[in-house]
C-alpha cells in the first residue's frame, strides 16, 4: 500500500501503515486519486526538523481553508475534517515519517482532527510531534529529494522562496474500496486561477544572478506570451502556439487620427497588389487608434514598401512601419477554413479520407463470373485467393439472428434464385448486389 508524490524537486514514495492508521491512510490515498493535492505548495520548511504540504492553495491565500478530507469533498463541507486517534506505540524517530497535520477539537481538546494537510519530518527522533500528528506512512524512497527541501532558500514564514510544489500524485496500491461517489479524473486537471495567484517564482523558473532587472522582465514576457499561444493552440484559434507570423502584412502606427483606410490603399499600392487595408478603430467609438494593417499579395511587395516607407509623411505625422507580428488575420483564417473543411467534406472532422465507420472499406464493383458465383468471392478478395490458391474456397454461412457484414468478402448464398435482381446464372453475369 503505497502512493507516489510527484514533485518539482523529484519524485517521493511512501508506504502506508494501513494496519495502524487505516482511517488516515484511505483518506490520503482517496485524495490522491482525485488528484486533490496537485499543484499544492510544499510550505512550513523548518530546517532538520519538518515540512508541511497538503493544501491546494497554500497558508498564504486568502481563498485557503486549510484543505478539506476526501469526505469533505464527497460528502459536503460539513465533513471537511475527521477525527484520527494518535497511537502510542508510533513515533516520530526517523527521517522521512508522514503523519497527518492535526488541531484539537473545540468541544474536546484531547480529540485530534485531520484534514489533508500532511507533515514529513527531516531529521531524527523529533518527539516532539509524538501526539500532536497521526503517523499514517514513511517515505522509502526520494530521501534526496528531502534533502533538497531541506537546503531550500526560505523566509521568515518557512516557505521557499522559489516553489515546491507536488506535480501530481499516483496510488500504487490502494485496499480501501471507494466510496460511490468518487469519481477518479481521467488526467491531471489544471492549476485554478486561485492557485496560479500563489506562485511566487515558478518551480520552473532558472535564477540567474547576473541577470538584470529588464532581461529578466523580457524573459517573464516571452513565458507569457509562450503560455497564451499554447492556449489559443488548445482551444484551436491556432493550428500550433509557434506558428510564423504572415510575412506579407505591414503594421503602421503613429498615423493622423483622420488618416483613412483609402488614403493608405493609395499611398502604399505603388508597391503592388495590395489584398487589405485597415486603420484598426475603437468599436464603440470609432475613433481612429492610429494604427493600421497592409496586406500586400506579394512578399516582396511588402518588404520594398517596409524600406521606403518608414518615417515618411502623412497627414503631418511621421509614421512608423514594421513588419506585423500579429496571427490574429492567421487566426481568423484557420478558423474559417477549419469551418468550411467540415461543411464540406460531410461533417467527419474536415478530412477527406475519413468516412462513415459502415462504408470504411471501398466496395468493388468488379463484375461477377461463374467462378465468383460458385466461391462467394469478387474482386480484390478473389485476387487474394487466388494468389495464396485458395480459390475453392466456400463461402461463408449466413448465422441465423446475427445480421453480419463481410466486407471484402461479400456472402452469397447456395442455391440462388434464377430471377435475383442482378444475378444471372448463364455465363455473362454482369452484376450482383451484395446483401445489406
Amino acid at each position: 500500500m503505497s502512493a507516489l508524490l510527484e514533485t518539482s524537486l523529484g519524485d517521493i514514495v511512501i508506504d502506508l501503515l494501513v494496519d495502524d492508521a487505516p482511517k488516515a491512510c484511505d483518506n490520503f490515498l482517496k485524495l490522491c486519486k482525485l488528484k486533490y493535492y496537485n499543484f499544492s505548495p510544499i510550505h512550513s520548511v523548518q530546517k532538520n526538523f519538518t515540512f508541511q504540504t497538503g493544501d491546494p492553495l497554500g497558508p498564504d491565500a486568502p481563498e485557503s481553508d486549510g484543505g478539506s478530507s476526501v469526505w469533505g469533498l464527497l460528502d459536503g463541507p460539513s465533513k471537511r475534517t475527521f477525527p484520527l486517534q494518535v497511537s502510542r506505540k508510533l513515533k516520530h524517530l526517523e527521517r522521512g515519517t508522514v503523519s497527518m497535520a492535526t488541531v484539537p477539537a473545540k468541544n474536546d481538546p484531547d480529540q485530534r482532527l485531520a484534514a489533508s494537510q500532511f507533515i514529513i519530518t527531516l531529521g531524527d527522533n523529533l518527539d516532539y510531534l509524538d501526539g500532536k500528528a497521526v503517523i499514517f506512512g514513511k517515505v522509502v524512497e526520494g530521501f534526496d529529494v528531502l534533502d533538497k527541501i531541506n537546503e531550500s532558500f526560505i523566509d521568515d514564514r518557512g516557505r521557499p522562496l522559489k516553489d515546491i510544489r507536488i506535480r501530481h500524485t499516483t496510488v500504487l496500491d490502494d485496499p480501501f474500496d471507494d466510496p460511490p461517489t468518487l469519481v477518479e479524473p481521467p488526467e491531471s486537471p489544471v492549476p485554478s486561477k486561485a492557485q496560479l495567484a500563489t506562485v511566487r517564482i515558478a518551480d520552473d523558473e532558472d535564477l540567474d544572478d547576473d541577470m538584470d532587472e529588464e532581461a529578466m522582465d523580457k524573459l517573464r514576457r516571452e513565458r507569457e506570451a509562450r503560455a497564451q499561444a499554447l492556449t489559443l493552440e488548445m482551444v484551436g484559434d491556432l493550428p500550433f502556439a509557434d506558428v510564423k507570423p504572415p510575412e506579407n502584412i505591414l503594421f503602421v502606427c503613429k498615423l493622423n487620427p483622420v488618416t483613412q483606410d483609402e488614403d493608405l490603399n493609395l499611398i502604399f499600392s505603388r508597391f503592388g497588389t495590395i489584398l487589405s487595408c485597415e486603420v484598426i478603430r475603437d468599436k464603440r467609438t470609432g475613433d481612429s487608434l492610429q494604427y493600421a494593417f497592409i496586406e500586400f499579395e506579394e512578399q516582396k511587395d511588402c518588404e520594398q514598401a517596409y524600406f521606403k516607407m518608414q518615417g515618411v509623411l502623412i497627414d503631418d505625422h511621421r509614421i512608423h512601419v514594421d513588419f506585423s507580428q500579429s496571427v490574429s488575420k492567421l487566426s481568423e483564417s484557420w478558423r474559417n477554413s477549419t469551418v468550411t473543411k467540415r461543411r464540406q467534406r460531410g461533417g467527419f472532422g474536415g478530412v477527406a479520407d475519413l468516412e462513415a465507420k459502415r462504408q470504411y472499406r471501398e466496395v468493388d464493383d468488379t463484375p461477377l463470373d461463374k467462378d465468383d458465383a460458385r466461391t462467394g468471392l469478387h474482386g480484390r478478395s478473389r485476387q487474394i485467393a487466388l494468389e495464396f490458391g485458395i480459390e475453392g474456397v466456400e463461402a461463408p454461412v449466413e448465422m441465423d439472428g446475427i445480421d453480419t457484414v463481410v466486407d471484402p468478402i461479400v456472402e452469397v448464398h447456395n442455391g440462388i434464385q434464377e430471377n435475383h435482381e442482378g444475378v444471372q446464372e448463364e455465363t455473362g453475369v454482369t452484376q450482383a448486389k451484395a446483401p445489406l
